[in-house]
């Protein structure tokens, strides 16, 4: 979890929300990622999403089939996956999910919706999933960053804050 923490701390200083991941295959760390929403101009550039696109390239480069790559493989994530990122971790079928603190807005891990462990009709495999991972210091990221006023948060949205 200190690399998930680390990734975070950078989504910080490039004024994103403060999440970052890794992705441990056989021991080792396969991919990171964190928060590149506002630097793409893209909602889905979430630090799951954008590790999981770095881990298919891996694979290609390595001449490995990701999709056993991805089911021998845990993620280590700063804050509980949204309700995306939730679904797209079962559909790659990711071996388990630990995460910091729990996310009451977008939750998929249980905080709002428990994408990870629903019946769905489709093959994917339930999420195995671990909270409380050094949440404290998840939760400080999220604070440093939402103290002051959302640098990149819609006018109309700060005005109403105020």
């Amino acid at each position: 979890m200190d690399r998930a923490l680390s990734e975070a701390e950078l989504a910080l200083k490039r004024k994103e929300v403060p999440v970052g991941c890794i992705f441990v295959y056989k021991g080792q760390i396969i991919a990171k990622g964190s928060n590149k929403v506002t630097e793409t101009k893209n909602a889905t550039q979430h630090a799951e999403i954008v590790a999981i696109d770095d881990i298919i390239e891996y694979c290609k480069g390595k001449q490995l089939d990701h999709k056993d790559v991805f089911r021998e493989t845990s993620l280590y994530v700063t804050v509980e996956p949204c309700i995306m990122c939730t679904a797209a971790l079962r559909l790659v079928n990711i071996q388990a999910v630990y995460f910091g603190c729990h996310n009451e807005r977008f939750g998929g891990c249980g905080s709002v919706l428990s994408i990870a462990d629903d019946d769905l009709s489709d093959h994917t495999c339930k999420l195995n999933t671990v909270a409380g991972v050094r949440k404290d210091e998840a939760i400080a990221l999220l604070k440093d960053f939402y103290k002051n006023e959302n640098p990149n948060a819609p006018e109309l949205k700060r005005k109403i804050k105020n």
